[in-house]
């Protein structure tokens, strides 16, 4: 039997703050965020209610990396997926430090822009997102143009069909069933 191990995070919280984008030497992206989540419980001596906030650490590579620094602002809900790593490091004073955090593999937004800034938590439409919005509406109205071009089109040939006398379907539809031996090449 092969022993297996899991390594998986699944969170679901807001953005405690602006996430930062920085590339490596390399070019590689990477994006750092914080996640805060809470948890309400009552203590069983008492019947006050009390809540209580956590904050991760999420960093996400590559295209993610990108994706969430454009979409993300402090405030929004979100889904993070990935799995826990610890990283140490020493100080100039040489005491040796630890930092567990996140490493995204999945990121879901849980709220809409509008949710969020009705809200007062999201900070202003980030350049990209507003530029894909419009495009997103252009290419809707374009559809819908073509749409209505196209039953307009269909709805004129159906009347056009029914419009057409009885002996004049009959005698296309014969002529066009008729074959002539010279119209077929050798």
């Amino acid at each position: 039997m092969a022993n297996r191990s899991l390594n998986k995070v699944m969170l679901i919280g807001n953005i405690a703050r602006d996430p930062e984008l920085r590339y490596i030497p390399s070019g590689t992206a990477v994006c750092s965020f914080r996640v805060a989540t809470n948890r309400s419980w009552t203590p069983s001596d008492s019947s006050e209610k009390r809540e209580e906030a956590e904050f991760h650490r999420v960093v996400a590579w590559n295209k993610l990396a990108e994706l969430c620094s454009q979409l993300l602002t402090k405030g929004r809900k979100v889904y993070i997926e990935g799995r826990l790593q610890t990283r140490s490091w020493e100080t100039p004073e040489g005491e040796k430090r630890y930092s567990t955090e996140i490493v995204a593999e999945d990121m879901v937004l849980l709220d809409s822009r509008r949710t969020a800034e009705e809200a007062g938590e999201a900070a202003e439409v980030p350049e990209v997102e507003k530029k894909k919005s419009e495009e997103t509406e252009e290419v809707k109205e374009e559809a819908e143009e073509a749409e209505t071009k196209e039953e307009k089109k269909t709805k004129k040939e159906t009347k056009e069909k029914e419009d057409k006398p009885e002996k004049e379907k009959g005698k296309s539809e014969e002529a066009s069933d008729e074959i002539d031996i010279d119209d077929i090449p050798f």
